[in-house]
């Protein structure tokens, strides 16, 4: 019984895991970057509040839960992630707390989500505030427009 159990519990978060999209977020700033450098590519750097805000919540699911960003993404970003949860159940270590709030202040940012698009040196070339509802080819047509212009 307890076998059966197990199996059924993990096939359960097996399927979950894949159902739920799980791109290569990190929350290392420093080592992200210097990554991008060495990998060439851009970084995204999301500020979110993944337990309070609904713009945030429906930007996950719709574009970076959806396959099409995981699939895009895993090939040509570095992505970070700075949450910023209220819920005590999700409650951050005081260190990566203390770093997401350096991470906003440097960037000043003002409302959530709100994303970066960053070069290699971390430097800022694009801001998007909000969510409105782009589906995730259109997101990904935004970044590769970006991109170019980078010439990394």
């Amino acid at each position: 019984m307890k076998f059966k159990l197990f199996v059924l519990l993990s096939v359960f978060f097996f399927v979950s895991n894949i159902a739920t999209g799980q791109a290569n977020w990190t929350t290392d700033y420093e080592s992200s970057i210097a990554k991008a450098k060495m990998e060439h590519k851009p970084v995204l750097l999301l500020f979110t509040g993944s337990d309070w805000c609904p713009p945030c919540k429906r930007l996950h699911r719709v574009i970076f839960d959806s396959k099409e960003f995981e699939e895009y993404s895993k090939d040509n970003l570095i992505l970070i992630k700075a949450d910023f949860p209220k819920r005590r159940e999700h409650k951050l270590p005081a260190e990566q707390r203390i770093k997401n709030e350096k991470l906003a202040r440097k960037y000043g940012v003002r409302g959530f989500p709100t994303t970066l698009i960053l070069d290699t040196t971390g430097k800022e070339i694009d801001r998007r505030v909000g969510f409105s509802g782009i589906t995730p080819g259109q997101y990904i047509q935004r970044i590769e427009k970006i991109v170019k212009a980078l010439k990394l």
